[in-house]
């Protein structure tokens, strides 16, 4: 919904920072009024269509950008060919996403020949990088919006800008000191809901670019997570997950202590929240008090992704990762003691700088000691502007390739292994998607299920007996009673 008190507040907020384009309450108005104008003209509201790459910070950030164009009187398009304004949200953790980013914007060239009254608009991690906006602006002139990470409430105006002042728009600002908590949001879902809880990062891994792009971690105050977590249960959401680049460390840069484990707790109290997740979790900052937090809080999911990245101590070390193997696995052995049946998994590089076939080695024996439920793998990539770009040693694509693979022939038995254990059980599935007669869900484990049902279904819990399983995914049939799903509760 349209706050104008919202945007006047960040407004006053932002004249910290000297930036080209100030929010302006009565040209974001005109803009509006403007859009109405064009509905009553065209008979139908613009439209816009969001290219989202990246991570699930990527993907709120998507749905802030969804929530203010639909204030200002836009409808999104699933077909990028009808939208009125196209925006690519970016992402810079690995060179292929930079890659498809590229290729995307080559197509949207003929879009914008054919149809030049086309808005286009680049933003996300990308942008933060002083070079790949000067390669767009110069290889992609047709780009009319730049904006950065830190200026997604600034749209509007950068709207505005374009098709009042008919002038191109960058705005990127480097501080992430100010957070805006006041924009609103379009959710994908009704039923969950992503929630920042930090913003940026502090622990430089050698091969990321995160703390180069969204800068220091800073930790949101408890009262006001909470009060968006209480909000969202008002609206029929039954799943939040967590967000931060590192969730464990939240409360760090807080005034007065307050940990990620009493996080927890608080947000397990809130009436109508049945399912809590989190990501993403850096083994140095996972606490006894946390493993604690995660046994007794009954709505936390028995699921923890927990990145390795490497199972090889010297590899570990140049990754800046600042814990041992021998760490890690206390970890997941405390968690499992705790947890019995939790599910870990996991990310995983192939290939970085100085690996030898011995450090790979300790990757293939990790994998095999924690039996990970599932894993993100990739080959390093180069990213520039990092310490693990200058380093020597850099192992050859050929090997990253066949050592990727090997890696894949010892971890995809191992997920399909856990999957068969789950056949014959019946599991709460929150039902998310339905295609037809078929509805897709996740089990608190973060196991996806597909299984006949109504499509009334969505956003209910249900309990799935699994009946069948592949390795990315389990089939299943609700366990009913008469003819109605049994429910958890």
């Amino acid at each position: 919904i349209f706050n104008l008190e919202s945007w006047r507040k960040m407004s006053r907020i932002k004249t910290d920072i000297v930036t080209d384009i100030r929010l302006d309450s009565d040209k974001i108005i005109e803009l509006k009024n403007n859009n109405e104008q064009f509905l009553i003209a065209k008979g139908r509201r613009k439209t816009y269509h969001i290219l989202t790459y990246g991570c699930q910070m990527n993907e709120h950030d998507s749905e802030k950008i969804s929530g203010m164009l639909t204030s200002i009187g836009y409808v999104e398009t699933e077909d990028e060919k009808k939208a009125d304004l196209v925006i690519f949200n970016t992402c810079l953790i690995r060179e292929n996403a930079e890659l498809k980013v590229f290729g995307k914007l080559g197509e949207v060239k003929g879009l914008k020949r054919k149809n030049p009254n086309l808005l286009v608009a680049v933003c996300g991690c990308m942008m933060q990088r002083e070079e790949i906006r000067e390669k767009v602006q110069k290889k992609f002139s047709f780009v009319d919006i730049i904006f950065g990470t830190n200026t997604i409430h600034e749209l509007p105006m950068l709207i505005y800008n374009v098709e009042i002042n008919k002038r191109k728009s960058v705005d990127i600002v480097d501080n992430t000191e100010l957070i805006y908590e006041d924009m609103p949001k379009m959710r994908k879902f009704k039923h969950k809901a992503l929630v920042n809880i930090t913003y940026g990062c502090n622990n430089f891994c050698t091969y990321c670019v995160v703390p180069y792009v969204r800068g220091r971690e800073k930790s949101r105050d408890p009262e006001d997570i909470i009060q968006e977590i209480k909000l969202l249960a008002e609206d029929g959401c039954k799943e939040v997950t967590l967000l931060g680049q590192n969730v464990n460390s939240y409360g760090n840069n807080l005034e007065s202590e307050f940990t990620f484990a009493q996080l927890l707790y608080a947000v397990n109290e809130i009436e109508g929240i049945e399912r809590i997740r989190f990501m993403t979790s850096h083994p140095k900052d996972l606490t006894e008090d946390l493993i604690k937090a995660i046994k007794e809080c009954d709505k936390v999911c028995n699921h923890l992704h927990l990145p390795v990245q490497a199972g090889s101590n010297d590899v570990l070390k140049r990754m800046n990762r600042k814990y041992t193997k021998e760490h890690y696995l206390n970890l997941v052995e405390k968690l499992k003691e705790a947890v019995p049946d939790i599910a870990v998994t996991t990310d995983i590089i192939v290939g970085f700088p100085g690996e030898t076939e011995e450090d790979f080695s300790e990757t293939i024996e990790m994998v095999e000691k924690v039996e990970y439920d599932s894993a993100f793998t990739f080959l390093y990539s180069v990213r520039e502007g990092t310490k693990a770009a200058l380093m020597e040693d850099q192992v050859p694509d050929e090997v990253k390739h066949e050592r990727f693979n090997r890696l894949l022939d010892v971890l995809y038995p191992i997920v399909l292994k856990k999957n068969q254990d789950c056949i014959g059980k019946v599991f709460p599935v929150l039902v998310e998607t339905a295609e037809d007669d078929e509805l897709t869900g996740r089990t608190e484990h973060f196991k996806l299920v597909h299984f006949k049902g109504s499509k009334d279904l969505i956003g209910e819990i249900v309990n799935v007996k699994v009946t069948d399983v592949k390795t990315f995914h389990m089939k299943g049939e609700i366990k009913k009673y008469g003819d109605t799903p049994l429910l958890k509760g």
